[in-house]
């Protein structure tokens, strides 16, 4: 069959594509390159059963016939959004219309051509949350108002649009993912502390360090996608680690792993940096016979020589 995925070329997008070719699927990667990189997709240049195509989801599109030997267009994976707050809060307008209109965009698209639709929504549904780990029936506490509000609330919109449109769709709540091919740029803990560290830099934590999070790795959460894409299930369904740690331990094993001489420093809270993230997986467990698989100790090592080859080649 042949998978259109959008935001093909960023983190998720990248394994997604590496899995599905792996499993003789044929891909059609769609990405603007607003956050996502041409580098990571030169792995699959060349080959037969992969087209990609520039194209923003914000504008409506017509798929083309792919060329070459395709099999009829089945699924869409919609992974296409900036995803961490550097990007998503630098054109918060962007962000917001990319969940609104990119979403309505694909939609029509899977309507029209029968097609199952995955929405890639995200644990920021849940805001700072008052309920600890975070199941899907819990509504969340979420600033409607704040800097992280363009992502927050877009993909909540962008979940309501799914439950009302008559294409067959599945909602992915996915939680904090990592490892290699990811924006070293995108100003989140895992990248900021590995770049920090191999440079034997001051490791900067934001307030006291105590607000946690949980670390999914990349091949993990992208195994979860593909499990709940071929499921019976609606969703939303959380994907994500539920091995909760603090971003200062955080701090400290990578620092460790990377065998680095930085010091950990603190400076000022994030605003609406939530307090604490991690996922009920029950549902994926039950219905996906899905855990993830990667320690977060050996995912970070896999990630910080990723890191520090890309810095060689710079």
């Amino acid at each position: 069959m042949t998978v259109l995925i959008t935001g093909a070329a960023g983190l998720l997008g990248t394994e997604l594509t590496r899995q599905l070719l792996a499993q003789g699927e044929d891909i059609v990667a769609v990405d603007n390159f607003t956050t996502g990189s041409r580098t990571n997709t030169v792995q699959f240049q060349g080959k037969n059963n992969y087209w990609p195509l520039d194209q923003d989801i914000r504008k409506k599109f017509r798929i083309p016939c792919p060329k070459g030997p395709f099999s009829p267009l089945t699924q869409i994976y919609n992974l296409a959004c900036p995803a961490s707050p550097v990007h998503y809060q630098r054109d918060p307008w962007n962000t917001l219309m990319t969940n609104i209109e990119g979403v309505r965009n694909m939609l029509e698209v899977a309507e029209q051509k029968s097609m199952r639709m995955l929405q890639a929504s995200t644990s920021e549904v849940y805001g700072d949350p008052l309920e600890n780990p975070q199941s899907e029936t819990y509504w969340g506490n979420v600033n409607t108002l704040g800097p992280r509000a363009c992502y927050d609330e877009g993909k909540r919109v962008a979940e309501t649009m799914c439950t009302i449109s008559s294409a067959d769709t599945v909602i992915a709540r996915i939680f904090n993912s990592y490892g290699p091919h990811m924006a070293l740029n995108d100003g989140r803990a895992v990248s900021n502390f590995i770049l920090q560290a191999l440079e034997n830099k001051p490791i900067t934590v934001h307030g006291d360090g105590l607000q946690t999070r949980s670390f999914c790795y990349v091949s993990d959460t992208v195994n979860g996608l593909i499990k709940l894409m071929n499921s019976d299930s609606e969703g939303p369904i959380n994907i994500g680690n539920p091995e909760e740690v603090t971003l200062l331990q955080l701090a400290q094993e990578i620092v460790e792993l990377a065998e680095s001489s930085s010091e950990i420093v603190h400076t000022e809270s994030a605003v609406d940096d939530p307090h604490q993230r991690c996922p009920d997986i029950y549902q994926a467990i039950t219905k996906l016979n899905w855990m993830p698989e990667v320690d977060r100790k050996q995912g970070l090592k896999y990630t910080i020589d990723y890191v520090r080859t890309q810095l060689c080649d710079q």
